[in-house]
Protein backbone atom coordinates (compact mmCIF):
# COMPACT_ATOMS: atom_id res chain seq x y z
CA UNK A 1 0.00 0.00 0.00
CA UNK A 2 3.16 2.40 1.00
CA UNK A 3 4.34 1.53 -2.28
CA UNK A 4 1.13 2.62 -4.38
CA UNK A 5 1.08 5.85 -2.09
CA UNK A 6 4.15 7.01 -2.85
CA UNK A 7 3.81 6.09 -6.89
CA UNK A 8 0.68 7.95 -6.96
CA UNK A 9 2.51 11.17 -5.30
CA UNK A 10 5.65 10.54 -8.33
CA UNK A 11 3.41 10.61 -10.66
CA UNK A 12 1.31 13.74 -9.37
CA UNK A 13 4.64 15.65 -8.69
CA UNK A 14 6.39 14.90 -12.20
CA UNK A 15 2.77 15.70 -14.37
CA UNK A 16 2.88 18.72 -12.33
CA UNK A 17 6.83 19.62 -13.19
CA UNK A 18 5.92 18.86 -16.60
CA UNK A 19 2.94 21.37 -17.17
CA UNK A 20 4.89 23.94 -15.31
CA UNK A 21 7.47 23.00 -17.55
CA UNK A 22 6.26 23.26 -21.59
CA UNK A 23 6.19 26.21 -23.75
CA UNK A 24 2.97 27.23 -24.65
CA UNK A 25 1.25 28.10 -28.17
CA UNK A 26 -0.52 30.78 -26.33
CA UNK A 27 3.00 32.77 -25.93
CA UNK A 28 3.86 32.00 -29.56
CA UNK A 29 0.14 33.49 -30.50
CA UNK A 30 0.65 36.51 -28.21
CA UNK A 31 3.92 37.42 -29.10
CA UNK A 32 3.26 36.72 -32.93
CA UNK A 33 6.20 34.78 -33.54
CA UNK A 34 6.45 31.42 -34.43
CA UNK A 35 8.08 28.47 -32.37
CA UNK A 36 11.68 28.03 -33.85
CA UNK A 37 12.13 31.93 -32.69
CA UNK A 38 12.35 30.68 -29.13
CA UNK A 39 12.96 27.00 -29.31
CA UNK A 40 15.72 25.22 -31.41
CA UNK A 41 14.13 23.31 -34.05
CA UNK A 42 10.73 24.73 -32.78
CA UNK A 43 10.77 21.84 -30.18
CA UNK A 44 11.44 22.36 -26.29
CA UNK A 45 13.36 22.20 -24.12
CA UNK A 46 16.01 23.60 -26.38
CA UNK A 47 15.94 27.61 -26.22
CA UNK A 48 17.41 30.04 -28.91
CA UNK A 49 18.58 33.63 -27.19
CA UNK A 50 15.19 34.89 -27.75
CA UNK A 51 13.66 32.00 -25.89
CA UNK A 52 16.53 32.73 -23.30
CA UNK A 53 15.53 36.09 -22.85
CA UNK A 54 11.36 35.56 -22.91
CA UNK A 55 11.71 33.42 -19.96
CA UNK A 56 14.05 35.62 -17.90
CA UNK A 57 11.76 38.21 -18.89
CA UNK A 58 8.44 37.69 -17.71
CA UNK A 59 7.06 35.87 -20.85
CA UNK A 60 7.64 39.07 -22.62
CA UNK A 61 9.63 40.19 -25.50
CA UNK A 62 9.44 43.59 -24.78
CA UNK A 63 13.06 44.87 -25.25
CA UNK A 64 14.51 42.41 -27.00
CA UNK A 65 17.02 42.69 -29.96
CA UNK A 66 18.61 40.09 -31.31
CA UNK A 67 22.51 39.71 -30.95
CA UNK A 68 23.36 41.15 -34.73
CA UNK A 69 21.11 44.28 -34.23
CA UNK A 70 22.13 45.07 -30.84
CA UNK A 71 24.13 48.38 -30.89
CA UNK A 72 27.44 48.63 -29.37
Amino acid sequence: MKVVRLLLLVTIALLIAIAVGISKPEYAKKEGKTCSFCHVGGKPPALTEAGKYYKEHNHSLKGYEPAEQKKG
